[in-house]
């Protein structure tokens, strides 16, 4: 693990070194760069691979007490790649990745090679659904996390309960405060998908067909936004973390993208 210090941030990192092209990859909300290790035992032998932890996730340091948007988080994953001397890369994440890597996209084009889209989409919250995700982190921040709600978020972003219990087990040992401005950050993103045909960069937009918190409908927005993409790449019975709950599809599809931008 590295640890870059960028605007006010310690970014913890993983980067698997090597000369070949650099794909960075960011988490989902209340995930961490773990999640990616599928991804990176897959592709380490042929890129750079570097994974890291977004603010109030994983092991990366930021005063919490500071808001913080979207387009800050892009800011550090710039930051990042200047810290490691990147200065082209592929970027991709899931879901709050994704949101976080289409403002790399929109805030500095000429560093994107291409673009990694994991059940993400470029729109805000669902306004029936913000009261709802609104009451459950008032109620985790002043109470904490119950195993009731742990369970549901787990169920809504893994799925399968074998793949969740290392994640359950770091949200209960966070500080139950420490999701607040995340939580926030979440909540009232901005939309920016009129601004999806500003993307030039080659894109691949992958999507679970039983993700239960991104609808299929967003994503076939985004890719129909992005003139670089050629539509949804369907993973039968993926979940929200789809590259955790079927690796060896998402790798084929990420394998194939890669290699177009080298043909």
């Amino acid at each position: 693990m590295g640890m870059a210090d960028v605007n006010g941030v310690r970014i913890a990192y993983d980067d698997t070194g090597g000369d070949g092209p650099a794909v960075v990859l960011a988490h989902g909300f209340l995930m961490a760069r773990s999640m990616f290790d599928p991804q990176v035992a897959a592709l380490r032998d042929r890129h750079r691979v570097v994974t890291w932890d977004e603010r109030g996730f994983g092991e990366s340091e930021y005063d919490e007490s500071q808001p913080f948007t979207y387009w800050d988080s892009a800011h550090d994953c710039l930051a990042l790649l200047d810290h490691l001397g990147i200065d082209r890369a592929v970027i991709g994440g899931m879901s709050q990745g994704g949101f976080v890597s289409l403002r790399v996209a929109l805030t500095a084009p000429d560093r994107v090679r291409g673009l990694l889209l994991f059940n993400t989409h470029a729109g805000t919250e669902d306004a029936e659904a913000i009261p709802l995700y609104r009451s459950l982190i008032d109620t985790w921040v002043a109470d904490g996390l119950s195993e009731e709600t742990a369970d549901f978020v787990a169920s809504l972003i893994i799925g399968e309960p074998g793949l969740s219990e290392a994640y359950i087990a770091s949200w209960h040992a966070k500080p139950k405060a420490s999701i607040a401005q995340p939580g926030s950050t979440l909540l009232t993103r901005d939309d920016v998908t009129n601004r999806l045909g500003e993307i030039a960069a080659p894109a691949l937009v992958v999507h679970g067909t039983l993700d239960a918190a991104v609808s299929a409908d967003k994503a076939e927005r985004l890719a129909a936004g992005l003139p670089g993409c050629e539509g949804v790449t369907w993973i039968e019975g993926g979940t929200h973390a789809a590259n955790l709950t079927h690796p060896t599809e998402v790798n084929a599809a990420v394998e194939t993208f890669l290699a177009s931008l080298t043909a």
